[in-house]
Formats: C-alpha cells, structure tokens, sequence
C-alpha cells in the first residue's frame, strides 16, 4: 500500500511565524501547531528568519496498517517541512523514564515507512527529534 506523507489533507498551511507551539492533546487525534497558547506546546519551534514552516500531522491522522492486519503502525507525531529539510517530531509529556526508547522507535518505524514510500533526496537535511515537555 502506497502512502503519501508529502501530499495530504493532514498538512496545515504553511506559517511564517517567528515562535509557535507544537501540541498533542494525547486523547488519540491528532498533533497541531499553536501560536495562542503556550502552556500545551510539548515543542517549541524558533523561526527567526520567518521562513514558511509546514506541519504535518502523522499520528492519529495518517493511518498506516501493518501488512496483512488491521494494527495500525506506530508512527511519530508529525513532520516539518520547509525548504530542503524534513524534521519529524515525536511528542511526550511524561514524568517518568522510560519515554525515550519508545519515541525513538517511533521515529525510526516512522523513517522505515517515508522510506518505503517517498524518495527523500529532494531533503538535504533530515532530522528526528524526540520531544518532552
């Protein structure tokens, strides 16, 4: 099955701002950027150059099953895309340890699949970041 995580509706408009928030409300929809309220960012984005940045909404928003099952993989939170750099982003807001094996497993399922599916050369700079407020 062919997924297109370059074109799709869970990409936001792009945005120029010089600071916005990344949320997940963790109550299974989907991650989203903020400008207006930044006690739920679990990332911060600094744009000093106010280049436009846009959001795409990975988990919870593109559902990728597992070949031959009906289990969705696990997929990070969401992607940044501006110029020639794709950022994927992985959320948490958890006190204990723990938390980092499974986001970067996250990440690298999430990588494994972009992979599979997108030639990502037109990408000079990729990164994964896993996040924790």
């Amino acid at each position: 099955m062919s997924v297109n995580f370059l074109k799709t509706d869970c990409k936001e408009a792009s945005r120029s701002d010089d600071l916005f928030g990344i949320c997940d409300d963790q109550n299974n929809t989907a991650a989203y950027t903020d400008l207006a309220n930044p006690s739920k960012w679990i990332a911060k984005v600094i744009n000093e150059k106010n280049i436009d940045v846009s959001f795409t909404a990975i988990d919870n928003c593109i559902i990728i099953l597992k070949e031959g099952t009906k289990d969705k993989e696990s997929t990070c939170d969401g992607m940044l895309t501006f110029g020639n750099s794709i950022y994927l982003v992985e959320l948490k807001k958890q006190i204990t340890g723990g938390w980092i094996p499974e986001a970067v497993g996250q990440l690298e399922n999430t990588i494994k699949l972009l992979l599979s599916n997108h030639n990502l050369t037109e990408f000079k700079y990729k990164k994964a970041f896993a996040c924790n407020r």
